[in-house]
C-alpha cells in the first residue's frame, strides 16, 4: 500500500528559548544521532491512513526540548556505546512520550500545547486518542525489533507506570486536600519514570554493570522529578510566557501541584476557601488566577518548590559520580542546572 508521510520540524531544529545553552551543548554532542532518530520517527509515523501522519506530525512538530530521546542517546555515549540500537530506542522513547501528550490533552480538555492549538483541538478527541494508541504500538514494535528482553521489560514497565500515574492524577485533580506525598507519587509515575527508563537504556545497550545501570536510572528519575516540579512552578510564573508556556493552565484545569499544596498549607481559612472554590468546585472568576499567583508569592510557595526541585537535582548530580570525567557527563550535569533554573 502507498503510505502518506508527514513533514515535521527536525529534532535538531526544534524551537530554542533563551537560556537553553546547556541543552544545546548536550544536543551538539549527539547531533548525528539526533538526525538519525528524526529520520526514524518520520519513517515510523508513515501510514496509508492519512490522518495518522498528519496528526502525529502536528504534535511532534510543535517543538519541545526532545529531552527524553536525547537522554537515551547521551547515556549511551557516556557508557561508550558504538552501535546503532540506541537510535531505535530513542525513537521509541519519543513515541511513548508523544502518545502520552496526545492522551493528556484529551483528558485535560486542553486547547493549546506550547502556545499552539493542540492536536485534539484541531483533529478531535477521538482521533487524538487513537493516534496516541498508534504511537504506543509503534513504540512496542521498536522494542520487539531491538530483541532484548531487558529493554522490553524496562520500557513496558515504564509505559504501565506512566498510565498508572495518569489515573492517579485524576484522583488528585480538584482535591485541595492532596498531600505533597501524593503529588510526588504522581510525578514519579507520570513524568520521572520515562526519564529513568530513557537514561537506563544507555547502560543496557552498552552491556554495562548493574551499578552503572542503577546510577543512570537514579539520575533520570530525580532529573524527571526536578523537571516536573519546575514545570509546575512555571505554570504560575508570569515570565514563563517567554518560554513558550501558557500561564495558568494547571489552575484552569484544577490540577493540584506542589506550589499550590504549599500555599494551601501555609494559608489562613479564607485562603483555603479560595482554593476550595477555584479548584475543588472549579468556580473560577475573573481575577482568580492573579490572586492565586499573589498567594503563591506571599507564602514563598514558588521559591520553596524550586528549592525542592534543586534537592532532587542534587541527587541526580550525585548519581553521575560513578562515571569518569567526560564531555557528555559534564553536559548531563549542566542539564540538571538548566532544568531547575528555567525562567528564573
Amino acid at each position: 500500500m502507498n503510505t502518506v508521510s508527514a513533514t515535521i520540524i527536525p529534532l535538531e531544529n526544534a524551537r530554542r528559548k533563551p537560556g537553553d545553552a546547556a541543552l544545546d551543548a548536550l544536543t551538539n554532542l549527539v547531533a548525528e544521532d539526533i538526525v538519525a532518530v528524526n529520520q526514524l520517527i518520520v519513517q515510523r509515523m508513515e501510514s496509508h491512513v492519512p490522518l495518522i501522519p498528519q496528526l502525529a506530525g502536528h504534535i511532534i512538530a510543535a517543538g519541545g526540548k526532545r529531552l527524553r530521546p536525547i537522554l537515551t542517546l547521551a547515556s549511551s555515549r557516556l557508557c561508550g556505546y558504538e552501535g546503532q540500537r540506541h537510535l531505535k530506542l530513542a525513537a521509541c522513547v519519543e513515541f511513548i512520550h508523544t502518545a502520552t501528550l496526545l492522551h493528556d490533552d484529551v483528558v485535560d480538555a486542553s486547547d493549546l500545547r506550547r502556545g499552539e492549538p493542540s492536536a485534539n483541538a484541531l483533529f478531535g478527541n477521538q482521533a487524538s486518542v487513537l493516534v496516541g494508541d498508534f504511537l504506543f504500538s509503534r513504540a512496542f514494535q521498536l522494542m520487539v525489533e531491538d530483541g532484548s528482553i531487558d529493554v522490553l521489560r524496562i520500557l513496558s514497565n515504564a509505559s504501565a507506570i506512566i498510565a498508572e500515574g495518569e489515573v492517579l492524577q485524576l484522583t488528585t485533580t480538584s482535591d485541595s486536600t492532596t498531600s505533597e506525598q501524593a503529588y510526588l507519587e504522581v510525578v514519579r509515575a507520570k513524568t520521572a519514570e520515562l526519564f529513568a527508563a530513557a537514561c537506563r537504556l544507555g547502560a543496557v545497550v552498552s552491556g554495562r554493570p548493574s551499578s552503572e545501570e542503577e546510577a543512570l536510572r537514579t539520575f533520570g528519575l530525580n532529573l524527571g522529578i526536578a523537571f516536573q516540579i519546575t514545570d509546575d512552578v512555571l505554570d504560575y510564573a508570569a515570565e514563563s510566557s517567554r518560554l513558550g508556556k501558557t500561564v495558568g493552565n494547571d489552575f484552569c484545569e484544577a490540577k493540584i501541584t506542589l506550589p499550590v499544596i504549599l500555599a494551601i498549607h501555609r494559608g489562613n481559612e479564607a485562603e483555603r476557601q479560595f482554593w476550595h472554590r477555584t479548584l475543588d468546585d472549579r468556580d473560577q472568576r475573573e481575577g482568580d488566577l492573579a490572586h492565586a499567583q499573589d498567594l503563591l508569592r506571599r507564602h514563598n510557595a514558588l521559591r520553596d518548590a524550586i528549592d525542592r526541585a534543586k534537592h532532587y537535582g542534587a541527587i541526580a548530580r550525585d548519581a553521575l559520580g560513578l562515571f569518569p570525567e567526560h564531555p557528555v557527563k559534564q553536559a548531563l550535569l549542566d542539564i540538571v542546572d538548566f532544568t531547575v533554573d528555567r525562567g528564573f
